[in-house]
């Protein structure tokens, strides 16, 4: 049976879901970003390009099997289903906002009945709730920001990144409702049924993941060194080293090093007599 996974369309959520399906070796073909769907070359899995919000939904009910949304969207759908891998992107926080010049800087100074535009109407609805503020939500499907300018709303809830966008806007954020971040979603029966393919394809991404924190660090160096550099690059389990052809005193090591750390590891190996040292990108890391 097909294996169906939906990824966001468009958006801050597309560019990186799709960079990660065919950098684990899901090729989409030519022409994926004018297609509604494609079916994936020589494996049974089928890609569902949908709006990020519907694929909390769409995994629920059991159309999809798979998905990538954000957390936030999950939590405004409302539905059970299961997150199974975390994807390191798309890091944003779901934010009470109030401009400026009201002089509102925390939710007990909100007044009862006031108007918050959102397009988070659930998740905004439970936590005045939970807060016990009775207050009107306005839902709006975009430019939240802008609605207080226009009279629309009093206040919004919406995402916040960097919190340029509030600032533009003549925002002030006091308080958050959520932290979120891009992740694989799973239909709970189909975890069941198909929990091999689903494996396979989380497995791929986060060898992905793990590829883009890491270097490939090569270099000759001395016989003699080899102490000294097994306790300066440890690698993931140490160094692996060979021999030279045609040469006694030097021998050749391969270890793979954090991106943070190659700056150091190089200069470690010129320090220790290191030459012909190469550095290169890692495609898939499986841990």
């Amino acid at each position: 049976m097909t294996l169906k996974m939906a990824v966001p369309n468009k958006g801050r959520l597309n560019e990186r879901a799709v960079d990660l399906l065919v950098k684990s070796g899901l090729d989409l073909g030519e022409g994926w970003g004018r297609k509604l769907y494609v079916k994936v070359r020589n494996k049974d899995i089928e890609v569902i390009f949908v709006r990020a919000q519907d694929i909390p939904v769409f995994v629920h009910s059991g159309a999809v099997d798979i998905g990538i949304t954000g957390q936030d969207q999950i939590a405004n759908a409302c539905v059970d289903v299961k997150e199974i891998l975390p994807l390191r992107f798309g890091h944003c926080r779901l934010s009470v906002a109030v401009p400026e010049a009201s002089g509102i800087r925390s939710i007990e100074d909100i007044p009862e009945g006031s108007r918050i535009a959102t397009s988070f109407v659930n998740v905004s609805k439970k936590f005045f709730e939970s807060v016990g503020k009775n207050v009107e939500i306005v839902e709006v499907t975009g430019a939240a920001e802008i609605m207080p300018y226009m009279g629309v709303s009093d206040f919004i809830v919406d995402l916040v990144s960097s919190g340029s966008t509030l600032k533009t806007n003549r925002l002030v954020e006091i308080q958050t409702i959520l932290e979120s971040e891009a992740v694989v979603l799973a239909n709970h029966k189909s975890l069941e049924t198909n929990e091999h393919e689903i494996s396979g394809i989380t497995n791929a991404i986060l060898s992905v993941m793990n590829a883009e924190t890491k270097k490939y660090l090569m270099a000759d160096v001395p016989r003699s060194k080899l102490g000294d550099i097994e306790k300066a690059l440890p690698g993931l389990a140490g160094p692996t080293v060979m021999e030279l052809a045609g040469t006694s005193d030097m021998v050749a090591i391969h270890v793979v090093v954090d991106n943070n750390e190659i700056y150091d590891a190089v200069n470690k190996l010129k320090e220790f007599g290191g030459t012909g040292i190469l550095t290169l990108p890692i495609e898939r890391l499986v841990q």
